[in-house]
């Protein structure tokens, strides 16, 4: 399935008929250069058919409308490779032009040519900010050859057939999902070093009280002088936290100051390095160089706002320092006082000594205690933001679902009870195992059975409370691993990356696409090829409003199935959907009247179109493509007695 999203910006098209007022339309195709250089189809609004013989490009006007679209399969797809290989043989170094009408009537060009990127105009040819991966106005449905047996066989494609009843729909959750997972990780980047932060200082503090605990068995200072000695050591350790906290407050003065310090001058520096010289003066340098004005005005403006927030700033490390120094030249006056209270008793001055050391190590403590506690706090904040980001994703998920099941719903209402569509939610686990897999790389258990029995009885998110709590012997009951690879599993995810992960991993609702045999149903990846190919195409053909093209829809189908379901379904759709078929079977034309036949032709080394028109003008191409001429034809006749 394909799809091309635009905005709303355009011209207006020229009227249409009531029978196709909200469809959207690919009006023509132009092809210039390479094996089909010179041909232009222009489409009907119902059925279209390309007929020819072998080689002589059929199947290429449909790929060339994929790629025009820039609706390939993913990079690593096979098919993909496939299909490009075919542009590349049959575009050469030509373009292919499409005209096409959204819904709403307005109508655009769509311009490629081998290896660059879509260009996208206005009808009269005036530059448009449109681009193809937007989503949204306009889509086509392309199937290549074979391409309905593979959506039998496979859940993800049949995934990608029933989300294109609703593209727009699933487009917009799906953007929104993705958002989402990019927030949770950075999230996740931000949180992950925070527990090992705070487990590090935890092990230092940890000594905290068996420090005070010797601060307690010193006892009160004896002597003369006790009480005055005890404030003035009292005093003392106060003097050393306040020193502490001058000197914290100033790092984190300094660190404030270089996070704006890196900030200055992006703007001009990245605009620098993406706007090169070639550019400012090529053909489009006025262009550029206005873009070029704009960015560094804004970056200019931003620097000036971080100069004054810096200048604020360093007002502050000023005043700080100033106040430090008052302080210190105060504490000083009171660290004088305090030693020559007891510079005369040599056994206070033991007393006070040792108390001072163990004062200062409890003080330095206390520092990393309150170092600590921020990043506890900042920890907390992360995680409720997470535990927000994580409702917000299930939330998506379960609506995204729910359009999943009503598209279901509509299919089995149209096709039921020859066809039954269902949609389990979170049922294709593929990615949680390769996941779970790779995480457990090191952990020096049978990683592709471990993962495979938590993955069939533990989901993602109770599998992570499970780790976060340590819980093995949870893992054990939950999962049916003995206590050895509980602990492995438990040891290899906790306070990694991957725990995280799993959090988001996706579990993609999993389709069934049945067909009905005898009193129960058969899932199409069981049925043969033909069967599978009556179970999917009935889907195709249902209603649209997006253009639907179809390589050979007949192939692996015998002549009933044609006639009296293909045929069926392409009389009752045509009037509201635009169809183009490649075919080799005269019922699809003939049977299903359709609007414009397009009769290929080829000397081995260019196609050419020989003729077009309706059924009527193009009678005797069908005749002797599709039936094997007159005489043939006729002489069926005589044997059938017809």
């Amino acid at each position: 399935m394909t799809r091309l999203a635009t905005t709303s910006v355009g011209t207006a098209s020229q009227p249409r008929t009531s029978a196709t007022i909200g469809t959207q339309r690919l009006r023509s195709i132009s092809i210039t250069g390479g094996f089909l250089d010179g041909t232009v189809f222009d489409l009907a609004d119902g059925l279209n058919c390309l007929i020819g013989a072998r080689g002589t490009g059929k199947t290429s006007v449909l790929e060339l409308v994929r790629y025009t679209l820039d609706v390939l399969p993913a990079a690593n797809d096979s098919e993909r490779q496939r299909i490009e290989n075919l542009v590349k043989a049959n575009l050469g170094d030509g373009s292919v032009e499409l005209l096409i009408e959204t819904r709403d009537g307005l109508t655009y060009k769509v311009i490629r040519s081998w290896q660059d990127d879509p260009v996208v105009v206005t009808a009269d040819g005036s530059p448009t900010e449109i681009s193809l991966r937007a989503g949204g106005v306009f889509r086509a449905d392309i199937y290549s050859q074979n391409e309905i047996e593979r959506i039998a066989d496979q859940a993800l494609s049949q995934l990608s057939l029933i989300d294109n009843f609703e593209a727009s729909q699933i487009a917009q959750i799906t953007a929104e999902l993705r958002t989402l997972t990019s927030k949770l990780a950075t999230n996740a980047t931000t949180l992950l070093p925070l527990q090992d932060q705070i487990d590090g200082l935890n092990s230092e503090i940890a000594g905290k009280d068996a420090i005070q605990q010797k601060i307690d068995a010193l006892g009160p200072i004896t002597g003369q002088n006790a009480e005055a000695v005890t404030k003035g050591q009292q005093a003392k350790s106060l003097r050393q936290r306040e020193t502490q906290a001058m000197e914290g407050l100033w790092q984190f003065l300094q660190e404030y100051d270089q996070q704006f310090a890196d900030l200055g001058g992006q703007v001009a520096h990245r605009t620098s390095q993406w706007l090169t010289r070639e550019m400012l003066t090529g053909p489009n340098g006025t262009t550029i160089t206005g873009i070029r004005q704009k960015l560094l005005d804004g970056g200019a403006e931003i620097d000036e706002l971080l100069r004054q927030a810096r200048s604020c700033l360093s007002k502050l490390q000023d005043e700080l320092g100033d106040a430090g120094t008052s302080l210190s030249g105060t504490h000083a006056q009171q660290e004088a006082a305090y030693q020559e209270l007891i510079k005369h008793d040599a056994a206070l001055r033991g007393q006070a000594a040792e108390r001072s050391r163990l004062e200062k190590m409890k003080n330095d403590l206390l520092a990393k205690q309150r170092q600590r506690d921020a990043i506890i706090e900042k920890q907390a904040g992360l995680q409720r933001e997470r535990t927000q980001l994580l409702q917000k994703l299930s939330e998506l998920r379960d609506s995204r679902y729910n359009v999943r099941k009503a598209i279901a719903q509509r299919i089995n209402t149209a096709l039921m009870p020859d066809i039954r569509v269902t949609i389990e939610q979170s049922g294709h686990l593929g990615q949680y195992r390769a996941m779970l897999e790779q995480a457990l790389a090191g952990a020096r258990v049978q990683r592709g059975v471990v993962a495979q029995r938590i993955v069939e009885r533990v989901m993602p998110a109770d599998l992570v409370v499970l780790v976060r709590r340590g819980d093995a012997d949870g893992l054990v009951q939950r999962a049916n691993l003995n206590e050895e690879q509980a602990r492995k599993v438990v040891d290899a995810l906790k306070n990694t990356e991957a725990l995280y992960a799993l959090e988001t991993v996706e579990l993609a609702d999993r389709p069934r696409i049945e067909l009905k045999d005898g009193e129960g149903y058969k899932d199409s990846a069981a049925l043969s090829t033909g069967q599978k190919c009556t179970t999917i195409l009935p889907i195709l053909l249902l209603d649209s409003d997006t253009p639907l093209m179809v390589d050979q829809p007949e192939d692996n189908l015998d002549n009933r199935f044609v006639c009296e379901s293909v045929v069926k379904g392409i009389r009752k759709v045509k009037a509201a959907r635009q169809l183009v078929f490649v075919t080799h079977n005269p019922n699809i034309p003939v049977l299903a009247d359709a609007e414009r036949v397009f009769v290929l032709e080829s000397d081995g080394a260019h196609a050419r179109k020989a003729t077009e028109g309706d059924v009527d003008e193009c009678r005797d191409a069908i005749v002797n493509l599709l039936e094997g001429g007159e005489q043939a034809f006729k002489r069926r006749q005589e044997r059938y007695a017809y």
